[in-house]
């Protein structure tokens, strides 16, 4: 069996145990029998993608539209992302799409949270960018992996009780197709292929349905009848539909977006069957789940009192990850699906290949061979788990994942990393601050953070109004510190030990009632500012200052006053002092829920605005109006758009090199316009912010590596870096470790602790161990600040691995090609060390073009390298498209200092 076909039968065979003993009820999608006519259902609306890509075919695929006798209307492509926006379809159907931009995705995804359905067919997306690709597998739970060698016919798959229907006296028709993996728990092959391995050919999801061949494509092979009658399956089972809720009116007549399909299409010439993409899935994808584990205790401050949390109904919290399980696996006897013991095995091999890839970096910086045993037992305990599910011995299986767990977290070798130019952030709150008491306790914290290997310290400036620092803006600094400057001190002591030092800074929140029960003051104290400055105040649409379940009062981010006030705050701090940059935090609205009438946002100023610009007062308006609701929602978003873009421009006019960061919510684009009113895309595509810290706390690290990898692998951000942050409270050292590692070997550039008050003792003495600054060695660049230095010496780091794996006979190359990849790799190496030594547009241009032409040979040179070790190639990958992130924030940062 060739190497290629090796690769499909492993993928296809892991999808299959989806298969294996589903004979019960179907369960997902109840195809109830096929009607005569779907016309007298007036819920169905069903819209029809029309692109570039598909219309040279689409006279055939209006044809079989035409067959199945369903009402449609075409959706230009082009205009996905306004029609997205509109309540004209419940389902959509994407004939042969491959290729889609971030924002039509975002689209989709904001579409289908409110109730729309999807139809694919062909390789979707499969020609789009990365982030694309996993987006897409997410929210489809499918994706196209490879075609088919051969034409093959359907065989739906055996079930009993409630099953699917098929049409009939079609199922030996051949056809072109390709095979459709897929990967959600609730994702199920209704039909697979009469081919070697039955690759599955259809899948189905609570969500969409994939049809794994080019729909309507004549030379696929299928007929309009067969796939007509699929299509009208399908598409009935949506029938019961809700009409999908729209955040925005209706789109007018005239618009681009739809139009009833006309009646004849000009004939064109057909093209032939596209051949796969080449190469798999590059990514490493989800982290293995939390084990639980003894905790210690906090060495640097003692956390925050927890605030219990009331059961009322009207309670609305902030925005926080979904609660999930802190473990995939517990002990139990109840049956193992075949979908769940796939992914149950995909965790625990992506926990090994980062074991593994931890090693190998150990290995050739120490120059010899470091490979924990807890791997190889980790492969064999796989194996027997495959066994014990096959034998339904679930309670044996289990544990075994369990013991297997333990014992890989744990296997992270605690010695000395090479040298790699990475963001280590950690956020220095207030509490931890009042705690030092002096300069002197002040500086044991930074002697740790320094011991631990931190280079970037987002010191706690201003807390709920009050800053921490004698104030000549500020009506009251922080009564919690008399008797020094804690910024003062802080900025010394961390340019003393090469640690920046960031001033981190709530913007509209100005006030918390926690903070009032610290100080001795009434819980309801409004803080500083708005004692002060009462109509500088928001409300909610109630009337309340502070929203009902929440803590904190906002400044109206609209009125001028308050705005001119954070400025002068802000640029107090960087004129008395030489911090070397800004967090922002709270900026944003707090959190709302429009579908439960509660919003926020209703200060003076920001009234009269609207008022002036609607001409209706915001409080007398509801979600139900929509346009008006939307231009609502606008007008906040642009408040806190424009003061970002406010803040920025004042740092670059005080210092060129001054940093700016915001610390952000990983919710989706869509909910986060609508509940928060903070869109720091918009931020980071204008060049406003430099560092985009999403606060990505998620509670088991599967969540975690879903929530960071389509933010780290966003094409859209423009230059600006993403540093996930990783909470700490409550976590156990060998999920911190595992989720650092995680991100290492993704194209991130850093992480961000969350924070001090939770470090504890046993993960500093890890990161002492392992990224520790010592007096033999120079610190390496942060990438913010030294972009090309940055990009030199992780490639570096790479060349380091090759040079020691090949040494050790474990590079898998023929000669030929290992000659051309040594040459290559050498003049990429040079590239970079030139452009780090000299930066030029020129050197720039050198270092790019050939990082460029490297990254394209890659996968052809590690062909063999991949069979053997998927995941490491993946995070070589990955840490080259990192090199390419620091190559054009370098070329932006120049431009516009």
């Amino acid at each position: 069996m060739c190497e290629e076909s090796a690769v499909r039968s492993r993928i296809i065979a892991l999808a299959l145990v989806g298969l294996i003993a589903n004979t019960g009820s179907f369960g997902l999608l109840s195809f109830p029998a096929v009607a005569a006519s779907p016309s007298g259902n007036a819920n169905l609306k069903l819209g029809v993608v029309r692109s570039s890509e598909n219309q040279q075919t689409w006279e055939a695929i209006a044809t079989r539209l035409q067959a199945a006798q369903l009402n449609y209307q075409i959706v230009e492509l082009v205009a996905l992302e306004e029609a997205a926006t509109s309540d004209a379809f419940n389902v959509l159907f994407l004939p042969n799409i491959a290729t889609f931009t971030p924002a039509q995705i975002q689209a989709l995804e904001a579409w289908i949270e409110r109730g729309g359905r999807l139809i694919t067919s062909g390789p979707v997306g499969d020609l789009s960018s990365v982030w694309v690709r996993s987006r897409l597998r997410s929210l489809l739970g499918a994706y196209w992996a490879f075609p088919l060698s051969t034409p093959a016919s359907l065989a739906p798959v055996q079930c009993t009780g409630q099953c699917p229907p098929v049409p009939q006296n079609l199922t030996q028709q051949s056809l072109w197709g390709g095979a459709v993996i897929p990967v959600g728990l609730d994702s199920r092959a209704i039909a697979t292929w009469q081919a070697a391995d039955t690759p599955p050919a259809i899948v189905v999801t609570p969500r969409a349905t994939l049809f794994g061949w080019y729909w309507g494509q004549e030379n696929s092979g299928g007929s309009p009848e067969l796939e007509s009658a699929w299509l009208r399956t399908a598409v009935l089972n949506y029938g019961n539909l809700p009409p999908v809720t729209a955040p925005t009116a209706s789109t007018p007549s005239g618009s681009r977006i739809y139009r009833q399909p006309s009646t004849t299409v000009p004939g064109v010439a057909r093209p032939p069957v596209p051949s796969a993409r080449q190469g798999m899935l590059r990514s490493p994808q989800t982290a293995p789940p939390m084990i639980r584990a003894n905790q210690d205790k906090p060495i640097l401050a003692a956390p925050t009192p927890s605030v219990s949390q009331s059961p009322n109904a009207d309670k609305v919290s902030e925005p926080v990850t979904p609660p999930e399980r802190l473990s995939r696996v517990s002990p139990s006897d109840l049956p193992i699906t075949p979908v769940e013991a796939i992914a149950l095995r995909q965790d625990v091999e992506q926990l090994i290949g980062r074991v593994e890839s931890t090693s190998l970096a150990v290995s050739a910086v120490n120059g010899t061979a470091t490979r924990p045993s807890a791997i190889a037992q980790a492969r064999t305990a796989l194996e027997r788990f495959q066994a014990l599910v096959e034998q339904q011995n679930y309670a044996e299986a289990r544990q075994q994942l369990i013991d297997t767990r333990e014992q890989l977290i744990t296997a992270y070798p605690a010695r000395r990393l090479p040298e790699t130019a990475e963001i280590r952030a950690m956020w220095l709150d207030r509490g931890t601050i009042v705690q030092a008491g002096s300069e002197r306790g002040l500086a044991q914290i930074f002697d740790r953070l320094a011991a631990a290997g931190i280079n970037t310290v987002f010191f706690e400036t201003v807390n709920a109004g009050y800053p921490i620092y004698p104030s000549n803006i500020a009506p009251q600094a922080n009564p919690l510190v008399n008797g020094w400057d804690p910024l003062a001190s802080a900025v010394k002591l961390a340019h003393e030990r090469g640690i920046e030092l960031h001033a981190w800074v709530w913007a509209f929140a100005v006030g918390n009632e926690r903070h009032n029960v610290l100080a001795n003051l009434p819980r309801n104290y409004p803080g500083p500012i708005l004692s002060a400055h009462p109509d500088w105040a928001s409300y909610d649409n109630r009337g309340n200052l502070i929203p009902r379940g929440q803590d904190k009062p906002f400044l109206d981010p609209a009125n001028p006053e308050a705005r001119r006030y954070l400025l002068s705050l802000i640029d107090e701090i960087v004129t008395q002092y030489r911090v070397d940059g800004v967090q922002l935090d709270y900026i944003r609205y707090p959190f709302q829920d429009p579908s439960a009438e509660r919003s926020y946002g209703y200060g003076k100023a920001a009234r009269e605005q609207f008022r002036a610009l609607a001409g209706v007062d915001p409080r007398q308006i509801s979600p139900r109006q929509t346009e008006l609701w939307q231009r609502w929602t606008d007008f906040r978003v642009q408040q806190v758009n424009s003061f970002v873009a406010d803040v920025s421009q004042l740092l670059r006019r005080r210092r060129s090199d001054l940093t700016l960061s915001v610390a952000v919510f990983p919710l989706s684009e869509h909910e986060r316009i609508h509940k928060l009113q903070q869109h720091w895309e918009t931020w980071a595509r204008r060049g406003d912010v430099d560092l985009v810290v999403p606060m990505t706390y998620a509670t088991e690290s599967d969540r975690f590596g879903r929530l960071t990898l389509p933010l780290i692998t966003n094409e859209s951000l423009g230059s600006a870096l993403v540093v996930p942050g990783i909470r700490l409270l409550d976590l156990p050292k060998a999920i911190a470790v595992d989720r650092i590692q995680l991100l290492r070997d993704r194209p991130a550039l850093g992480y961000a602790l969350f924070a001090a008050e939770n470090l504890t003792r046993e993960l500093e003495t890890f990161l002492n161990s392992t990224q520790g600054a010592t007096s033999q060695r120079t610190p390496s660049a942060i990438p913010h600040r030294q972009p090309f230095q940055a990009a030199s010496t992780r490639y570096a780091a790479l060349q380091q691995e090759w040079s020691f794996l090949s040494n050790q006979n474990q590079l898998r190359m023929r000669e030929p090609a290992l000659q051309a990849f040594d040459r290559r790799s050498q003049t990429l190496a040079s590239a970079l060390k030139q452009l780090a030594q000299q930066p030029s547009p020129r050197n720039l241009q050198a270092a790019r073009q050939e990082l460029q032409a490297f990254r394209q040979e890659f996968p052809n040179w590690m062909s063999i390298q991949r069979l053997e070790q998927a995941y490491q190639v993946s995070t070589w990958e990955n840490r080259l498209a990192s090199i390419e992130l620091l190559l054009n924030y370098g070329e932006q940062r120049n431009a516009t200092r």
